[in-house]
């Protein structure tokens, strides 16, 4: 079987069972759009993407810096990490392609500047972001009080994460308690990160073992080290989660919760520099894709219409920061 192939099929097993769903209330058959010249339901992973694509609307692209609106460009910085169905590289392995970008995209086409993308790590798009090399980063960013101290935040979609671990683990995740003594990887400067140092320190002062936490950056690696058993379970978001589960078949979700933990539901946002005088723009871009359907269209291409918003919120609350 193909690459592409098993992708496309493994999407459409994804949408079709509600792991790519944050609320399981979308229609599956709504969730699959059928590739140009493909018979099967699926997504088209292959460079020749037939983007959804949106036109100006001046309410919007009027409250773009004059400065921006001059240059006509949207600068983007977008994580170089391989984590579909959020971003990916496509069959040609140099085109990249995902829900981030799909609704970057539209973002930037109602706004009436022309995209433009730059891949780097994942801690590398806030130092973009702090050195104005970019104007907004869309890339599975949640929402956090700390974060909130530096940049401005256009919410539009919700974030969940999930434990990860081999199949047949016997294992289920709900509390602190489930993971102390645990050897469990997250990626550095994450939400994810956060909540599992933290609930490493709950378990501590109940008189548990604390939590063994390892980094990896690149999903490649901790898929190496959850089959070797280096790890028990790692924790990261859920649409990638879900995907690696249904197309590698050796590992399972043995737990789910917000990504702003606690009681608090976490939102993922288009993030600008503090005081950029972008955010207003980019959540009236968002709105305006909701409306309209486009939004809607892309998340339900890719699997995740269980985690729409009906609207953009401009720095909602986020992951409370850390006790001291």
């Amino acid at each position: 079987m193909s690459v592409r192939r098993s992708i496309t099929l493994a999407l459409a097993t994804l949408t079709a069972t509600g792991l790519l769903t944050a609320c399981g209330t979308s229609d599956p058959a709504a969730d699959l759009a059928a590739p140009k010249g493909h018979k099967e339901g699926g997504v088209n992973i292959g460079p020749d993407q037939d983007r959804i694509r949106g036109k100006k609307v001046a309410a919007a692209a009027d409250l773009v810096p004059e400065a921006i609106r001059k240059r006509g460009t949207l600068r983007i910085g977008a994580s170089a990490d391989a984590s579909p169905p959020l971003g990916f590289y496509a069959t040609d392995d140099k085109t990249r392609i995902g829900s981030e970008i799909d609704i970057a995209t539209l973002v930037a086409d109602t706004l009436g500047l022309k995209p433009q993308f730059e891949e780097v790590s994942w801690e590398n798009l806030f130092v973009g972001l702090d050195s104005s090399k970019f104007d907004a980063v869309l890339s599975n960013v949640t929402v956090t009080e700390e974060r909130k101290e530096k940049y401005d935040f256009a919410t539009y979609r919700l974030d969940n994460i999930a434990f990860e671990a081999k199949k047949g683990s016997g294992w289920t995740v709900k509390e602190p308690a489930d993971v102390a003594g645990k050897t469990i990887s997250v990626s550095s400067g994450t939400n994810q990160e956060k909540i599992l140092v933290e609930w490493s320190e709950e378990n501590v002062k109940a008189g548990r073992k604390p939590v063994d936490i390892k980094y990896f950056q690149k999903d490649t690696d901790y898929y190496l080290a959850l089959q070797s058993g280096r790890i028990d379970a790692h924790l990261g978001p859920s649409p990638t989660a879900a995907y690696h589960v249904a197309t590698a078949g050796q590992s399972e979700i043995i737990g789910q919760l917000s990504g702003a933990g606690g009681d608090l539901q976490g939102k993922i946002a288009a993030t600008t520099r503090k005081d950029s005088g972008l955010v207003k723009a980019y959540a009236a871009a968002i709105d305006h894709i909701v409306q309209d359907g486009s939004y809607g269209k892309v998340l339900g291409r890719w699997g995740l219409s269980g985690e729409a918003v009906e609207k953009s919120e401009i720095n909602p609350p986020g992951l409370p920061k850390t006790k001291s």
